[in-house]
């Protein structure tokens, strides 16, 4: 039986399923989710992520880290986390970058946040032979949160499941997925849904209008932030989404070899993501009392680390690669790339005033 039979069936079991809890079954079953069955990232899967367009991007994550760290003041037994490391390569460029500063790696921990036993193997052959202590987890939880955090998550929080609201005439009524001859569609909840579960200020939204939530995403800035802003560190995530305040359209989404799909055509072979409500994480980790940082734009943050320098030191270096360099740079900072798109946002310790790539 198929994953899309056996969520239709579970449905005919059960009811409705919120939008949250079908893409939770569509990314993550064991069996036949997407993330844990598939090969998602590159040219041969359906995206491909910044670390995989140049090894430029981890270069300056990296950099990043290490100034973040020698901005606390060296803190000892530092632990740096990925989640969803993808295949490795921005942890691999990471930690060769991160070598300009051998006391950093020296005691350092680092944990990959990786649920699929196929990925964990493919990212342990990639890192294998740079020299640091690695352990991979399930996901995120508070035994992470025992010395300096210092985390990276690079369109993980995209994956994350988000809830829907729709305005209509009855008030805000949740968006559910419902099953029909097996196949299955999209249906409003017949009953509005609690005041709490949409936030005040929502009334100007027009019938039809979507707002989308995702209590998972704010969960874990919230607990990401609290380590930091107790235990010391920074946490730096980058994605697609928005740094204002979301609107009333939707922005759930599937891909499928590079090209938008149905959202509920085909659970378990198509990659379902929504756009990262950044005001959102950003109000999250002030209330773990960590110091925020943005949101900013990812090109102005590359920009503003260096991203273009380091372009011109490697075309002086090779010149022949200077295409390739030069197509990297506009996919990862051009406005109509990655660069105006996909956003990022900071988490560091409450003393701290002042972080690089964002403008003070």
């Amino acid at each position: 039986m198929s994953l899309k039979a056996r969520i239709a069936a579970l449905i005919e079991a059960q009811g409705p399923m919120s939008v949250a809890q079908f893409m939770t079954i569509a990314l993550l079953d064991p069996k036949e989710g997407y993330y844990p069955n598939r090969e998602a990232i590159g040219a041969a899967g359906d995206f491909i992520t910044a670390p995989e367009v140049s090894q430029m991007f981890g270069e300056m994550i990296g950099l990043w880290l290490v100034q973040a760290w020698a901005d606390q003041g060296c803190p000892k037994n530092p632990r740096l986390v990925e989640l969803g490391p993808g295949r490795g390569t921005l942890m691999a460029d990471i930690l060769r970058t991160a070598a300009v500063a051998p006391e950093f790696l020296a005691d350092l921990d680092v944990v990959m946040i990786e649920a699929s036993p196929a990925m964990q193997a493919q990212q342990a052959d990639k890192l294998r032979g740079l020299g640091t202590d690695l352990s991979w987890q399930a996901q995120f939880d508070d035994h992470l949160g025992d010395r300096p955090l210092f985390l990276v998550a690079n369109e993980f929080f995209d994956a994350l499941p988000v809830r829907q609201y729709v305005k209509t005439e009855r008030g805000w009524c949740e968006r559910m997925v419902t099953a029909l001859d097996g196949e299955l569609q999209f249906a409003l909840a017949p009953v509005p849904a609690p005041k709490a579960s949409v936030p005040a200020g929502r009334e100007a939204a027009p019938d039809g209008g979507v707002f989308e939530t995702s209590p998972a995403s704010t969960a874990l800035a919230e607990e990401i932030a609290r380590i930091i802003a107790t235990k010391g560190g920074a946490g730096l995530i980058l994605d697609y989404g928005y740094g204002e305040a979301a609107g009333f359209s939707e922005t759930l989404q599937a891909v499928s070899g590079h090209r938008f799909a149905e959202a509920l055509y085909d659970p378990g072979h198509d990659d379902i993501s929504a756009h990262v409500d950044f005001a959102s994480l950003a109000a999250a980790g002030k209330r773990g009392g960590a110091s925020v940082f943005g949101p900013t734009t990812q090109g102005m943050f590359l920009a503003n680390i260096g991203i273009t320098e380091r372009a011109e030191q490697l075309m002086k270096a090779n010149p022949e690669s200077s295409r390739d360099l030069l197509t990297a740079i506009e996919r990862l900072i051009g406005n109509d790339q990655m660069g105006q798109l996909f956003k990022v946002l900071a988490f560091a310790p409450p003393s701290i005033t002042d972080m690089a790539g964002f403008a003070p």
